[in-house]
């Protein structure tokens, strides 16, 4: 799935409180590393009303999992600037805002005609630090007298108060320090850290107290000055000394070219595709957080900037023929979280994969139970798919030989605890009274149900999950004779075999064209059209002779909005299109849908999903593809509907795209020969060609054009290093 603890249904206690809309205006992103932040488009954080709890913004500069920003707005002359323009840059390295003065009055008379003065702004984020550079120009005939002032608080709130969690009691504030040319606020929270807010001015301003720096400014006409202004974020006994705004930047910005560098880059024929393309790129760059086990993309900004297991496994399956580094680093990650004991609070279990680890004072206490939590039934199967599909990419035969007993337990787990009734299907049951209620990627309290609504009863078998187990098996059993235990490879093809069978006669529905959505606890059919049968189609456990059918019901009308396909059908008795998992359109489900569709031949179906997604995110800001958004139908001359409070970045939205590009090219890889195949390449009407630069595969590179024609797509090699052979299969 994507979003695990937010539902519908307000009684869900991890639901993520929708007071202000993140649509209203869009939010300007920036992440590095556990730092992110979310300002308005003016570069500001602003909380109208920043004492009443029921009402807080997401706005703030976070570090693991902590506001040490709550409240940061600029004035010149007590006025807020006029926005001119606001813009990320294309590599999501800086905020660039230019602005201008309104007309300020002095004892009543115009002093200041607007549009005189220009305000440029630029924000960025590195080392657990917000970098600002101010560049004010007097554009006037006359000189000006100018008072800026930059007004600030720090409430150090844990994220989960900021989405709606309500507190009992808090930690302490701390005294501040104020000194010619800096403040520094704190606080100490009930865990006994000492969190702390530095902020660094490289000048001395004329008033400086514990929520606001004034600054008096005399410019004549066509002059110029420039302030920065640095914003540190610090945690326990760490002292960050920000260093100056150019190098900070220099330091970002290397950072950012060495990582893309290493990943194959995509342009076509179509510059709004391109457009796309890139932003999705970048969105992934920045949300990869490196940890001390390797690269790991966070879920998304803000809910979920921290490790996710379904998500880092599925975001890494995305992206892992254009990088394939990020794989290694995700399973390297998992393995040394790879759950050793029973846990019922923290629904683990010996093998299990992560769901979520969380940093931050809620965390700390106990108070939520997603400091370390294993309630995901499909990470552990997603984990040995991700194995097998790197190994295929990569031939990373050490890499996968140190990792073969975590694949081992994460087997026995799948056996001994995932089929804890012993009928061959994995089920979930939440064994910690604070865990998620579901725990599938639809993990909304109210998300999985019989055909008249009636919540299933747990423990609850999810018809994509056997199709995540089915592919798992085979891909272990692959790694298994790499490994030559053969006789292991062996028996988990047989279970496979087995498995794919019994899930087809359990789990069909005739007359419904598509499998249930689910088994209850009693073995009853959640007789319900929805989106998890795409997973389906994209692990193999489809049989050939139904899997027409499904793909035919995923992409009619009633499951099919004209953008992506809907979680469950407007058929459905829970339909919702503004729900959050009964109806809306998740960029990253469809994808999967979509490459599923090509996976059984169905290339036109596929290049349908991948067509709605692309002119989807022409409507839409940056042209980033959010968490999710509403599942209204498709109407001529208007945008998909934003839900209200999803996730903008979100990685498995952000690497929607190159899987969909995988699923239409039929690309895959035998690293071990070297080889990439295209099975019946395809490209859509509205791309003429593509160009593919930088396609690692063993000790080599390539890049390749294709060219679509009227039956077929031409591939040519323009450059090639190494011993790699290209394969087409028409």
């Amino acid at each position: 799935m994507a979003e695990r603890n937010v539902s519908d249904d307000s009684n869900d206690q991890w639901y993520v409180t929708a007071i202000g809309s993140t649509s209203e205006e869009p939010a300007r992103v920036l992440k590095h590393g556990d730092t992110f932040g979310v300002f308005d488009r003016h570069g500001d954080i602003f909380q109208e009303n920043a004492d009443d709890d029921d009402h807080l913004t997401q706005q703030g500069l976070y570090h693991q999992g902590t506001r040490y920003l709550s409240y940061w707005e600029l004035r010149i002359n007590g006025q807020r600037p006029l926005l001119l323009s606001s813009m990320i840059r294309e590599n999501n390295g800086l905020l660039a805002v230019d602005m201008t003065t309104p007309d300020l009055y002095r004892g009543g008379k115009l002093a200041i005609p607007k549009g005189s003065i220009h305000l440029f702004r630029s924000v960025l984020l590195w080392n657990q630090t917000r970098y600002e550079h101010i560049r004010l120009m007097n554009y006037g005939e006359e000189p000006v007298d100018l008072t800026l002032e930059l007004l600030l608080a720090a409430d150090y709130r844990d994220i989960f108060e900021v989405r709606g969690v309500h507190r009992s009691h808090r930690g302490t504030l701390l005294a501040s320090e104020i000194g010619a040319d800096y403040i520094i606020l704190g606080y100490e929270g009930l865990d006994q850290e000492v969190r702390r807010t530095k902020v660094c001015f490289d000048w001395a301003p004329q008033g400086l107290d514990t929520s606001r720096a004034t600054t008096l400014l005399h410019l004549k006409s066509r002059e110029s000055r420039h302030l920065h202004i640095a914003v540190a974020c610090c945690s326990g006994p760490e002292n960050i000394l920000p260093c100056d705004y150019y190098q900070a930047m220099s330091h970002a910005e290397a950072g950012i070219m060495a990582r893309a560098a290493k990943a194959a880059s995509l342009v076509t024929s179509n510059e709004a595709f391109n457009d796309w393309l890139n932003r999705s790129a970048a969105d992934l760059e920045m949300l990869v957080t490196e940890t001390q086990e390797g690269p790991y993309p966070y879920a998304g900004v803000p809910w979920y900037s921290t490790p996710f297991g379904r998500d880092g496994i599925i975001t890494a399956l995305q992206s892992l023929w254009v990088q394939p580094w990020l794989g290694k680093g995700v399973l390297a990650y998992l393995a040394a979280t790879q759950a050793e004991c029973e846990n019922p609070e923290q629904d683990a279990e010996p093998g299990k994969i992560l769901h979520e680890a969380r940093l931050g004072e809620m965390a700390a206490l106990g108070e939520i139970p997603f400091g370390r939590y294993y309630g995901t039934v499909d990470a552990t199967p997603l984990f040995i798919i991700l194995a097998g599909h790197y190994y295929r990419r990569t031939a990373d035969r050490e890499f996968i030989r140190s990792l073969w007993p975590n694949i081992q337990r994460a087997l026995d787990w799948i056996d001994k605890y995932g089929d804890s009734d012993g009928d061959g299907f994995v089920e979930y049951s939440r064994h910690s009274e604070d865990g998620l209620v579901q725990q599938g990627w639809k993990d909304s309290t109210d998300s999985i149900f019989h055909a008249d609504g009636t919540p299933a009863r747990a423990p609850i078998a999810l018809c994509e999950v056997q199709g995540y187990v089915y592919k798992a098996k085979l891909l272990a059993a692959e790694l298994a004779d790499l490994l030559e235990r053969r006789d292991q490879a062996e028996q988990l093809r047989h279970e496979a075999a087995r498995l794919k069978r019994r899930f087809n006669e359990a789990f069909w529905m005739d007359d419904l064209g598509t499998y249930a959505l689910a088994l209850d606890g009693d073995k009853r059919q959640c007789r319900v059209r929805a989106s998890n049968a795409g997973h389906t189609l994209f692990s193999g456990i489809v049989d050939a002779k139904y899997a027409r059918r499904v793909a035919e019901t995923l992409i009619a009308k009633e499951s099919f909005s004209g953008w992506g396909v809907r979680t469950i059908a407007e058929t459905e008795s829970r339909y919702n299109p503004m729900s959050y998992h009964n109806g809306s359109v998740w960029p990253h489900d469809t994808a999967i849908t979509a490459f599923g569709m090509a996976r059984y031949g169905f290339k036109r179906e596929a290049m349908m999903l991948l067509t709605g997604l692309f002119e989807a995110s022409l409507f839409l800001d940056l042209h980033r593809l959010p968490e999710l958004f509403c599942g209204f139908a498709r109407l001529p001359a208007q945008g998909p509907t934003l839900y209200p409070v999803a996730c903008s970045p979100q990685a498995w939205a952000s690497g929607a795209v190159f899987q969909l590009v995988q699923a239409c090219l039929g690309l895959n890889f035998s690293a071990e020969k070297p080889q990439i195949r295209f099975y019946h390449p395809q490209l859509p009407p509205y791309l003429d060609w593509m160009r593919i630069k930088g396609l690692c595969l063993g000790n080599g590179t390539i890049d390749l054009v294709l060219h679509r024609h009227a039956n077929d797509v031409g591939i040519n090699v323009e450059r090639k290093e190494g011993d790699i052979e290209v394969a087409i299969v028409v």
